[in-house]
């Protein structure tokens, strides 16, 4: 069944409640040469709000940092109303090695500027950003606890990281009685389901909840990009545009357009936009607590809020996975052959549940 922003889900293993759709704010300001000015990020902020939405999400190199300024602005009338989720380990001060990473003077150095920058004295959750694969993970842990423990941050989460990293982190936590992991942010759409073989799997198992980001795939999923768009113009002549941006981490491909073709046959059916159709499949996912959004306009945040109205068909969700099915690998592809089952199981029925 559908429902809108103020139809809330407990996150991962933990009690805080949030709404189905998170607010990404990257957009908010145009310190990048795009984005939303201060008054339509004020427009986008409040349209959310209003509509029961509580789950935002920034960063403190956002727009270098605007996205925190106006979203601290924002948010002072109704500060413990809302979940702010902020970030740690992206470099903050080009070179300055101990400005960026995932190591204890730089989370404690980000976490303080964040505070600053949101107006408030603590963070809701705070991601490990993008895992940096040099500092041990007990001083990553045990630098988030003594924050946790302090009220600083209330809980703590990880994006962009190895599933077996997470997996051991999350396990080195539950053994020392460390703050615990309670969320996993991963690129997850219809273009990009890597993370169902490995990373999804771990997150249910070890209580993470998973939030994913750019559920359009750049824009992609939008419908808005044409064969065309895989050879014409020059890549180099312009190369801060947002299909060049695309081509360069192979978003635009053929086999995406296929599948976007499928998307759009669907969308017509509904009588809807391609892009929510996207965000319909991330929000009917099993594994999905929140998709983050991000708009530069209220139309394509009112676009975007429009896709939890829609309710995908066992027939339609079927078209959509087998059109974007990927290849599971080793060992999962391995393990879910009918020979290996008989072997594991002989002829027995067993209902595997956790």
């Amino acid at each position: 069944m559908t429902s809108g922003l103020d139809t809330y889900r407990t996150l991962g293993r933990s009690g805080l409640r949030v709404s189905r759709l998170a607010l990404g704010t990257a957009t908010f300001g145009t310190d990048w040469g795009w984005g939303a000015e201060h008054s339509v990020a004020r427009q986008l902020f409040d349209t959310y709000v209003e509509r029961g939405g509580n789950f935002i999400d920034t960063a403190p190199t956002y727009t270098d940092g605007t996205s925190e300024k106006m979203l601290g602005e924002f948010s002072r009338d109704n500060r413990d109303a809302l979940v702010l989720a902020t970030k740690y380990t992206t470099l903050r001060r080009p070179g300055d090695p101990n400005s960026g990473g995932s190591n204890r003077k730089n989370l404690l150095a980000s976490v303080h500027d964040s505070l600053r920058r949101l107006g408030t004295d603590y963070i809701d959750l705070l991601y490990l950003h993008v895992w940096d694969d040099t500092t041990p993970i007990d001083e990553i842990l045990q630098g988030l606890d003594d924050l946790v423990r302090r009220g600083t941050v209330l809980y703590v989460a990880i994006s962009t990281a190895p599933a077996w990293q997470v997996a051991r982190m999350q396990t080195l936590a539950d053994l020392r009685g460390w703050a615990p992991l309670v969320a996993l942010q991963i690129e997850y759409n219809l273009i990009e389901r890597g993370g169902e073989r490995d990373l999804i799997p771990m997150a249910h198992q070890l209580g993470l909840g998973v939030v994913p980001f750019s559920p359009l795939a750049g824009g992609v999923l939008s419908g808005k990009y044409a064969r065309a768009d895989l050879s014409g113009g020059d890549s180099e002549s312009s190369p801060g545009t947002r299909r060049n941006f695309n081509i360069a981490m192979g978003s635009l491909t053929e086999r995406n357009l296929a599948i976007v073709d499928v998307v759009s046959e669907v969308a017509s059916e509904l009588g809807c936009t391609p892009s929510q159709i996207g965000l319909a499949w991330n929000l009917q996912s099993p594994h999905v607590t929140a998709p983050i959004i991000g708009a530069r306009t209220l139309m394509q945040l009112e676009e975007n809020l429009g896709a939890l109205e829609i309710e995908l068909s066992a027939q339609h969700l079927a078209r959509l996975d087998q059109a974007s099915a990927i290849d599971p690998g080793f060992p999962h592809a391995m393990l879910a052959s009918d020979h290996i089952r008989r072997q594991t199981r002989g002829d027995m029925n067993i209902d595997a549940r956790v």
